[in-house]
């Protein structure tokens, strides 16, 4: 450690934002970072706290104090060694993860974490500026096959650690371009979409084959691929969206959170697709239901569309200020957090369900009738929802974005003609540990990510490809030496 008292001496500091005016008139990134040297002072503030409870905090368990160790010595190079050693793409995470890291710090019980997210940004981004991140090319080729299915961080993850370890990673996207839903769910603000093209070009160097405008199942016989490779891995996601079937659901003007952004991002990044059109919020009223990560994008989404209003209504009860350190530390906790396009102007809304969409006479959404509801525990213990008598009321809206969630992988095409078993919510049934980590109801066939384990972080899905990719590599080889 370094600097053993700076916690002591030096105030937390991270990263800014840019003027909201300023922000909301285009897609770029607009956080302001800090410079080498408040980072290292930042990277001084890790005390040695004998158990770094960061690292279990983090799903790819980052060896978080050794880089900011090194950051604070200014030794970015070897920081950005010990950064990439646990995680493919702290480019991606370094902006989007919601920092369960941080939450986990020994100094957060003080509410003053190490800036664990800004430092893990400023080392890759440092990284690719001074073109220290290059091919990690194998030795030697095995001249094993392997399709993964679906382009996401978890098969992103897996593709690269096994064109590592010198098989044949063949990736196959069903969209116009690599990246999922970090490429086209995630909005160009929060990132800069030409990082995903910087890692494919490290990747295609590495000898990963992508393959784009393939719907594995659709276009492409799962069969074939399962006939042509020595293993096949399914991390398609989890894409079947959570519907509101409630009167009215019908409406123009009513979508799925991810239809819309979608076609957002498509249009940022310069691809016309006309089986894909675009929603316009502006002008319009716009009512997001859903107080999770997606919503927060619709409502960024909107106000640089230009909309007139936006709400967001969230079932839950409004969280607490601030959580009871003594009861939830380190873990995740449940707490009220304003995310960047909240602060960009919405209403925010608490314990309000949806009862119906009120058609304007042309089919066309005009509001949608809403109640407030409670929530008490029964006999049991158990949280039960009930509607507040005489609390209806109605909240106008020409367009409306359903952000709740995601059920479960897509069943029609490829998982139905596989046969795979699913497990009780309806994903890809695979245990994580032991000898059958990774592995399907059928030889040969492997699944990670959202895809396995249901709609999760971007960290989980990066985790569980890497380890996926150690399961593939011992299935084929008998051995592996990637890191688990």
């Amino acid at each position: 450690m370094g600097k053993p008292t700076g916690f002591l001496e030096i105030e937390r500091q991270d990263r800014q934002y840019k003027p909201v005016a300023d922000r909301v008139t285009h897609y770029n990134e607009f956080v302001i970072p800090l410079s080498d040297e408040e980072l290292g002072s930042q990277g001084a503030r890790c005390m040695d706290c004998g158990i770094p409870f960061c690292h279990n905090g983090c799903p790819v368990n980052n060896i978080i104090p050794d880089w900011n160790d090194l950051v604070f010595k200014q030794q970015w190079k070897e920081a950005l060694e010990v950064l990439h050693s646990t995680n493919n793409f702290p480019e991606v995470t370094g902006r989007i993860c919601p920092a369960p890291c941080q939450e986990a710090c020994t100094l957060n019980l003080e509410s003053a974490p190490v800036s664990i997210k800004s430092i893990e940004c400023a080392i890759v981004d440092k990284g690719w500026q001074e073109g220290w991140i290059r091919p990690q090319i194998a030795r030697h080729k095995t001249g094993k096959r392997v399709a993964i299915i679906g382009s996401g961080p978890a098969g992103m993850a897996c593709a690269q650690q096994l064109a590592r370890a010198g098989h044949v990673a063949v990736l196959y996207e069903k969209q116009e371009r690599i990246g999922g839903l970090v490429r086209f769910g995630i909005p160009d603000f929060k990132l800069d979409k030409t990082l995903l093209d910087k890692r494919m070009g490290q990747m295609r160097a590495e000898g990963v084959e992508f393959h784009t405008n393939v719907n594995v199942g659709v276009d492409l016989p799962i069969r074939k691929l399962v006939d042509d490779c020595d293993a096949v891995v399914l991390t398609g996601g989890s894409e079947k969206p959570r519907d509101l079937p409630v009167p009215g659901r019908e409406l123009n003007g009513v979508h799925f959170a991810m239809d819309f952004l979608r076609g957002n991002t498509k249009r940022v990044q310069g691809i016309d697709n006309p089986q894909e059109p675009f929603i316009d919020a502006e002008g319009k009223h716009v009512l997001v239901i859903g107080g999770g990560d997606t919503g927060s994008d619709c409502i960024g989404t909107s106000n640089r569309h230009g909309a007139l209003s936006v709400t967001q209504i969230e079932i839950m009860p409004q969280p607490p200020e601030q959580e009871d350190k003594g009861s939830v530390w380190p873990y995740w906790p449940n707490k009220m957090r304003t995310s960047s396009s909240q602060e960009e102007g919405c209403e925010r809304q608490w314990c309000v369900a949806t009862k119906q969409f009120n058609d304007d006479g042309n089919g066309n959404v005009k509001s949608a009738t809403c109640v407030k509801v409670e929530w008490n525990k029964d006999d049991n213990g158990n949280w039960q929802m009930s509607e507040v008598a005489g609390s209806e009321f109605e909240i106008r809206t020409d367009l409306v974005a359903l952000a709740i969630g995601f059920v479960h992988p897509v069943h029609e095409g490829m998982i139905e003609d596989l046969g795979v078993e699913l497990d009780n919510r309806g994903n890809v049934k695979g245990d994580t540990e032991g000898h059958e980590a990774y592995k399907t109801s059928i030889p040969g066939i492997f699944s990670a990510g959202d895809m396995r384990r249901g709609q999760s972080l971007v960290v989980w899905a990066i985790r569980e490809g890497r380890q996926c990719a150690r399961a593939v590599d011992e299935y084929l080889m008998g051995t592996s030496e990637l890191p688990r």
